[in-house]
């Protein structure tokens, strides 16, 4: 029997893993600065949770990601003590056509299934990454 599971992970994985050598980044400093330009500006703080890292490697995935040029640091104005982090967007590369054409292809597979299917695809995604999120934490803690 096939294992789905890992078929699955490998090929997500290894696709952020593409995008991030496009990059010229590691795959967890890809997954740092998608977090920064969907959530951003947010305190470095904040992407260890996001990540399952520990603070230590949020540091040193920050530090590349400046030295990259993708990412500043930048006092919060609210607490002068906190740094924020902005992403750089002008420095980053136009990948709307890999994530345009990724697009395209599920749309093209998932447009077969009706609502009632579709239901139970996205309950089975939503509980996927529920328990992955969970057994992470379990893992980082």
């Amino acid at each position: 029997m096939r294992d789905y599971g890992w078929e699955l992970s490998t090929a997500v994985v290894l696709f952020h893993e593409a995008i991030a050598r496009r990059l010229g980044l590691s795959a967890a400093e890809h997954k740092a600065l998608g977090a920064i330009v969907r959530s951003g500006p947010l305190p470095t703080g904040a992407l260890a949770p996001e990540l399952g890292v520990g603070i230590t490697a949020v540091t040193g995935i920050v530090d590349r990601l400046v030295r990259a040029g993708y990412v500043r640091r930048e006092p919060d104005p609210a607490d002068r003590r906190r740094v924020l982090l902005y992403a750089e967007t002008g420095a980053m590369p136009d990948l709307g056509a890999i994530f345009a054409d990724l697009g395209q292809a599920m749309a093209a597979f998932t447009s077969k299934y009706d609502e009632r299917e579709m239901a139970v695809v996205v309950d089975y995604l939503d509980n996927t990454i529920r328990v992955l999120r969970e057994q992470t934490a379990k893992l980082v803690d």
